[in-house]
């Protein structure tokens, strides 16, 4: 990768670039939460996407009733030519079947990609056979597409979660393809090792979630995040030359104030940050 990130604002709808096959070059877009469509190297790479209103539906009358603070800027259906989607978790804005199914039904030549851990869950809302899922956890590698690699890494969601098996609950991935890594940390808050995990991979790009966390959401079954500042210093300590800052303005209880963000990257000097939005792609900078 030549350089930080830049910003291109989108010359038209966001279905309609994401209904042309993937460019060779690496764009980035944002779905929303934690959400992201990567084209890199010619593939097109999904990650929890969230696009329904599956949790408003699950939530309605309650004292969360999770309703978007912000529409979905496409359909699931109308993203095609497909490689991958990977799912860090499952919760279900992170692996909604709202969204799968039909995504997934729009591309069948595509791979599903999960935490060992949750191949079950997956199977139940992807409507996809447990043996078509592919199952990863934490310390493995694999190429499910010619020319991207991807590298599991452990995430603590409040907590490092496993099985009886050892298989992580919660993931985080390191996509490689030519001379790029972006990580994407999934769900997390710091832990013993993460930096050195992380770092590990030399990752250009880190895309981490900046909602932090709250006494009363976490006891009351809402684990949280980075906050924005364990985010930033997390990037700058792991040597990303640039941060994607993502899982707020979708529920109004636990996001991040955009303005808040957009202060810290206007004072940010030790990384360049990029508050993550729709309308735009995310770019490899020119030399």
């Amino acid at each position: 990768m030549a350089g930080p990130l830049a910003t291109h604002p989108l010359n038209r709808a966001l279905s309609e670039v994401l209904s042309d096959p993937p460019t060779t070059d690496l764009a980035i877009y944002w779905l929303g939460q934690a959400g992201f469509v990567i084209d890199l190297a010619g593939r097109r790479v999904v990650i929890d996407p969230y696009l329904s209103d599956s949790l408003a539906e699950k939530y309605r009358g309650t004292a969360r009733p999770h309703l978007r603070m912000m529409p979905a800027p496409v359909a699931p259906e109308s993203i095609r030519a497909v490689d991958a989607v990977l799912c860090t978790h499952a919760h279900t804005d992170h692996m909604d079947p709202g969204t799968l199914k039909p995504l997934l039904a729009s591309n069948p030549q595509s791979k599903l990609v999960v935490p060992r851990a949750v191949v079950t869950q997956a199977a139940d809302r992807s409507g996809r056979s447990t043996n078509d899922i592919i199952g990863i956890n934490a310390g493995e590698s694999i190429e499910v597409v010619s020319g991207v690699k991807i590298n599991p890494t452990r995430a603590a969601h409040e907590t490092l979660d496993t099985d009886l098996h050892g298989n992580h609950l919660y993931l985080g991935y390191v996509l490689y393809a030519g001379n790029t890594a972006i990580w994407h940390s999934g769900d997390c808050v710091p832990f013993p090792g993460l930096i050195a995990e992380a770092a590990s991979f030399s990752p250009d790009i880190a895309m981490l979630p900046v909602n932090g966390r709250q006494p009363e959401l976490s006891e009351n079954g809402v684990p949280g995040n980075f906050s924005l500042e364990e985010a930033v210093t997390l990037a700058r300590q792991i040597g990303a030359r640039s941060m994607v800052a993502h899982h707020y303005g979708l529920f109004d209880f636990n996001t991040e104030d955009p303005q808040t963000i957009d202060a810290k990257a206007a004072s940010c000097s030790e990384i360049h940050l990029i508050r993550a939005s729709t309308g735009v792609a995310y770019c490899a900078a020119l030399p």
